[in-house]
């Protein structure tokens, strides 16, 4: 069964950023957005029946201030738990309240969002204390069912998936295990363990060269695995912080619009296009990974129907940002972004919010590159556009381009 969420705030652009933490954790997950100053405050008896939390920001028009609306909510037997996004200085009046969580409107992690989430689940599946639960046990170690590798180092973790460096025992290849486990006593966990088969369907499905190569897959009642190739060369954010020059900057931009081709063939959408998605060999060469956002372009429609945004705020095409329908056209957008800050080392479009990102991607005209750089800002401009059918119409396009 679906999680239900109701999220209530007066701006339409937080209850998207909110929808987009939560699907993107649970894709499954039923979101209602609620506008109090479009649809009136909600009656002192709501129950908030129907929904498995209650995420309340603090924008509610002139004649309610946050702490107020909070007030309401917190205390009411059989209510839903209450996740309160304020600012710091509602901070002392919010401790007073004791919502089951609080987090500072402009500035909360993914990570730190779904943990306490996946907590408040769960607690109120099983009648718990959310101090005495421990979400995700591989953050503390591998498997023990997993057979046939030695693990060297883990790289990560998350609250339902553990990454580690590990030698394949057969032939002493170094590869990178990434572990997901089943929480099986509570829903909390079944979209992501979907979503972690999925990321595996969709790679091994390819066969190029800018595409992380997958040896191996392993399902057990409670967890998977997949074992993928080691790329030893680090990622693309480190090459960016040390200065890319021109040419090797052109030359990332051509290998990964050519695995981008390849995705788009297969009729597959990436989404999280970013620098620490894309990794790099020793030799140099580009390797595309991390499609756990990627979706078949087919279901689309059916996604962004119900508004969900994906991926990465500073590389997000206007439309994805906005919950719009997208096309392979995102994608090249969000290249374009990356071939920017390959190029200057610096993101197009910055701001304190991930909100303030998504309206300049929108609204804020592409920006100019250095003088001695201007033979690339055509080919910028063509990808950056604001309207899809602006834009170069496919990645085989950036080649001719270039």
């Amino acid at each position: 069964m679906s999680i239900r969420v109701i999220i209530i705030d007066a701006q339409a652009d937080f209850r998207s950023l909110l929808a987009h933490h939560v699907t993107s954790h649970w894709p499954d997950a039923i979101i209602t957005g609620y506008d109090p100053t479009d649809a009136g405050h909600l009656p002192d008896e709501f129950s908030g029946a129907g929904n498995d939390l209650i995420l309340l920001g603090n924008r509610h028009g002139e004649d309610r201030d946050g702490i107020e609306a909070l007030r309401r909510f917190v205390g009411k037997d059989g209510l839903p738990p209450v996740v309160y996004f304020g600012s710091e200085e509602e901070l002392k009046a919010v401790r007073k309240l004791s919502p089951e969580a609080y987090f500072n409107r402009d500035g909360f992690s993914h990570a730190s969002l779904m943990v306490r989430l996946s907590d408040l689940l769960l607690a109120r599946r099983h009648g718990m204390s959310t101090d005495s639960l421990f979400v995700g046990d591989l953050r503390t170690g591998i498997h023990p069912l997993i057979k046939g590798y030695r693990f060297i180092t883990k790289l990560g973790s998350t609250e339902h998936s553990g990454v580690y460096l590990a030698e394949r025992e057969l032939d002493h290849l170094l590869v990178v295990l990434k572990v997901l486990r089943q929480q099986t006593d509570h829903d909390a966990g079944i979209g992501a363990f979907d979503r972690f088969l999925q990321e595996y369907e969709t790679i091994a499905e390819m066969n190029h060269p800018n595409i992380v190569r997958i040896y191996d897959l392993g399902v057990a009642d409670d967890h998977a695995h997949i074992a993928m190739e080691y790329l030893d060369g680090g990622d693309l954010r480190n090459k960016i912080d040390a200065g890319i020059p021109k040419e090797d900057a052109v030359k990332y931009l051509r290998q990964i619009a050519s695995a981008l081709s390849a995705v788009h063939a297969q009729g597959v959408l990436h989404r999280d296009l970013k620098p620490g998605n894309i990794m790099l060999r020793k030799d140099g060469s580009i390797a595309l990974i991390d499609f756990g956002l990627a979706k078949r372009a087919r279901l689309e429609s059916e996604i962004t129907d119900k508004g969900e945004i994906f991926g990465t705020p500073y590389y997000m095409s206007p439309e994805q940002g906005h919950g719009n329908e997208v096309d392979e056209r995102s994608d090249i957008y969000s290249l374009g972004v990356l071939f920017y800050e390959m190029l200057t080392g610096k993101k197009p479009y910055t701001a304190d919010t991930a909100m303030g990102i998504i309206f300049k991607h929108a609204m804020v005209p592409i920006p100019l590159l250095p003088l001695q750089l201007a033979p690339y800002q055509m080919l910028i401009n063509l990808m950056l556009a604001k309207a899809p059918g602006d834009r170069l119409q496919s990645a085989a396009e950036i080649e001719e381009w270039l």
